[in-house]
């Protein structure tokens, strides 16, 4: 069975998520089919099929994060220490092609999020730094070719 490793904040975050989907999205999409429904002739009711498609992803998503949720581990990166890259580890990169440092967080895949440097285990960039030590050279294979950074910082916090 997959586990899928998740912060603290990270399951509080889903759990509300997913109260919110059923609390206010799934009685909102039952109200639109019921509105679209009682205009009528329901063949020919683009209204009615498209909250009846909603509803429907709705419900996968609300499916999919149930069953995310039960398999997830809780695991606090603030009681982890240690010189490895691992789950939880805030990891500073040097670029040796631009000298730009970078510095990202090391969480699941559920909790990803580029926007905030926030990556998972499981990307490239995840994978490739996993077990790797302070100074370290790593080489990394993303969309645009092969970067090769050096680890200059490892943290849990």
């Amino acid at each position: 069975m997959q586990r899928y490793p998740v912060t603290p904040a990270g399951h509080k975050r889903l759990r509300a998520e997913l109260r919110q989907m059923i609390e206010v999205e799934r009685p909102a999409a039952v109200l639109a089919i019921e509105t679209a429904r009682a205009h009528g002739d329901l063949s020919e009711n683009a209204e009615y099929d498209y909250a009846k498609d909603k509803q429907g992803m709705l419900e996968a998503k609300i499916r999919d994060l149930e069953a995310k949720l039960s398999m997830a581990e809780v695991i606090d990166p603030t009681t982890m220490s240690g010189d490895k890259v691992m789950f939880g580890a805030t990891v500073t990169l040097e670029d040796l092609d631009t000298d730009e440092e970078l510095t990202y967080k090391l969480l699941g895949g559920l909790e990803a999020d580029i926007k905030q440097l926030i990556i998972s285990i499981e990307s490239p960039i995840g994978r490739a730094l996993l077990g790797k030590e302070v100074d370290d050279e790593v080489v990394i294979n993303v969309p645009r070719g092969k970067r090769i950074v050096t680890v200059t910082g490892i943290e849990y916090k």
